[in-house]
């Protein structure tokens, strides 16, 4: 997988470049290819902060990881689900660090990724809007990590969260996915299952939608809740379907709002066309919404199974 330059006195000196054919890292804008994902960066870095560089990534498994530091970066797999990053996290946070103005990550599986304070992810985002689409992260500490406290646009699509989170290596929990930011997260089509602690989504943001998901956390074990807006938030929460658990650390509810703070309003956060049921053999009575807001919530119509009960205010 990894390409060799003929002249050993050059890969001493620079990154190691080849023909964008016959290495694993290719600079679409440029044709240069690369034996590493990070020299593919550095490469592509000094075309400017706002430069906008496309990484075509070939099939296989990679023990390494990227810091991206510039401009607008696309990752994208040359087949979606052939790529795998596995077990490496740079600057003990993910496998992919972004720090550009803006991220596209495309068809990429991260797994394995464990760090010492408990928040090994396949992301890392800390600056610019995100792009996630048609990629699995698995048995990790956490999925996707991050944002900042800027209109930060973070959109996760058609993807993949399996065996991830945990509330009992560190202190704090890791969750699925777990993002902050003032300006609006969504996430769409994406299928959520086997939970290892913590919470499946969740999030600190002013604005939220959540729609056509699956949570099946039948295999989960030691989980809390499915959708934890922790701060408040409103938007739409609208055609996923639901099935909790036994094995719960909290099982009380499904969707919780302002479980730890009211900084940003729940006005209006509709809540419609759900499905949520609860494992065969559950006996618990969980409410579906968990509301700490005390502002009025639009819950619409929501199929509900046995034992499931539509909403509590604590």
């Amino acid at each position: 997988m990894r390409h060799v330059l003929p002249f050993v006195a050059l890969a001493l000196t620079f990154p190691a470049v080849a023909q964008g054919g016959t290495a694993p890292f290719t600079i679409v804008e440029t044709g240069q290819g690369f034996a590493h994902l990070s020299d593919a960066l550095a490469a592509a870095g000094p075309r400017g902060q706002f430069a906008q560089s496309t990484i075509l990534i070939a099939p296989g498994t990679y023990r390494e990881c990227a810091v991206q530091s510039w401009g607008k970066a696309t990752f994208k797999a040359r087949e979606p689900g052939t790529v795998i990053f596995d077990g490496v996290a740079c600057e003990g946070k993910a496998a992919l660090v972004l720090r550009g103005s803006g991220s596209v990550v495309d068809g990429i599986i991260f797994r394995n990724i464990h760090v010492g304070d408990g928040n090994g992810a396949g992301i890392r985002t800390e600056l610019g809007d995100l792009t996630v689409t048609n990629s699995t992260f698995l048995d990790s500490q956490e999925g996707i990590l991050g944002g900042q406290p800027t209109g930060q646009r973070i959109t996760i699509d058609r993807s993949t969260f399996s065996g991830l989170g945990q509330c009992d290596q560190t202190p704090d929990c890791a969750h699925s996915i777990y993002l902050a930011n003032k300006g609006q997260i969504t996430v769409t089509r994406s299928r959520f299952e086997r939970g290892r602690g913590g919470h499946y989504v969740k999030l600190r943001t002013p604005r939220v939608s959540i729609t056509d998901n699956s949570f099946d956390d039948t295999q989960g074990r030691k989980t809390n809740y499915m959708i934890d807006l922790s701060e408040g938030g409103t938007g739409l929460i609208a055609n996923n379907v639901f099935v909790q658990g036994r094995n719960k650390e909290n099982w009380t509810a499904f969707i919780t709002v302002a479980a730890e703070a009211r900084t940003y309003s729940a006005a209006g956060l509709r809540v419609e066309g759900n499905r949520a049921t609860l494992a065969p053999g559950e006996t618990r009575s969980p409410a579906f919404v968990a509301d700490l807001s005390h502002q009025q919530l639009a819950l619409g119509a929501n199929v509900l199974g046995k034992g499931v009960r539509p909403f509590e205010v604590r």
